[in-house]
């Protein structure tokens, strides 16, 4: 009974969230600052963790490869299909629970226990719109970080194949170039816009609605964590199955 209650005061709030917005001149700035924290600040680690797991891949696909009827621009394919389809979307989501979805929460916490939030609904101020709506707006821009993502994990791959010396230049990019499907792209970048809404929306539902101190702030980031990743890899699954099953 206390899920069907949480996930009915989850969707009261996402109503909540669209109603009595703030006004544009105050809302263009919210905006601007959680796109500068959210996304601009999380480009770091991401292009880091891509880089590095597309040359992991690379060299396990590699190293894989024992039979010399096997093709040796497999290592380019099995690379690309699986940063574009599977590492790209998805593990960076799980990442982003992490260091977005924690941030999130702790913060509208803090307000909440600071007492903040109570100020700006005595003003008046839909404090849902005023947090939350910032943040699903900002994060709209996710896919162009996970786009970044995609291509440094290829270009990872690449450097650690023909470096490493696993695979030619030649082979890798003919792996990447091979049976492409246009669609696998938009399928990612689908998948990125649902879980999109589940980084802002989940790590805010558990720091508006949290009760007690400083000490169950940082409960609250570490239950919001679990629920958004747990989210994240069952809507995966769901929409891989809708969209290539």
């Amino acid at each position: 009974m206390n899920y069907l209650a949480s996930i009915g005061s989850y969707a009261i709030m996402i109503k909540e969230v669209f109603r009595k917005p703030t006004k544009w001149r105050i809302m263009k700035s919210l905006i601007l600052k959680e796109i500068d924290e959210l996304i601009y600040g999380s480009l770091g680690i991401l292009i880091f963790i891509s880089f590095f797991i597309g040359g992991v891949v690379a060299i396990q696909t590699a190293l894989n490869i024992t039979s010399e009827l096997i093709p040796k621009n497999l290592v380019g394919f099995a690379t690309r299909q699986s940063i574009i389809l599977e590492f790209a979307p998805t593990f960076c989501s799980i990442i982003m629970a992490g260091k977005v979805g924690s941030y999130i929460t702790s913060s509208i916490g803090t307000m909440r226990v600071t007492e903040q939030i109570d100020a700006l609904e005595v003003m008046g101020v839909n404090a849902l719109n005023y947090l939350v709506f910032p943040k699903i707006i900002a994060l709209l821009l996710y896919p162009f970080i996970i786009a970044i993502s995609m291509y440094v994990g290829i270009f990872g791959g690449w450097v650690a194949g023909v470096f490493g010396g696993f695979s030619t230049s030649a082979d890798f990019i003919e792996g990447v170039q091979l049976d492409f499907i246009p669609f696998h792209v938009t399928y990612a970048f689908l998948k990125t816009l649902v879980f999109a809404f589940v980084l802002a929306t989940i790590p805010s539902y558990h720091g508006f609605y949290m009760k007690g101190g400083a000490l169950e702030v940082g409960k609250a980031a570490t239950t919001s964590f679990v629920w958004t990743s747990v989210v994240i890899i069952i809507l995966n699954y769901i929409l891989t199955q809708l969209l290539l099953g």
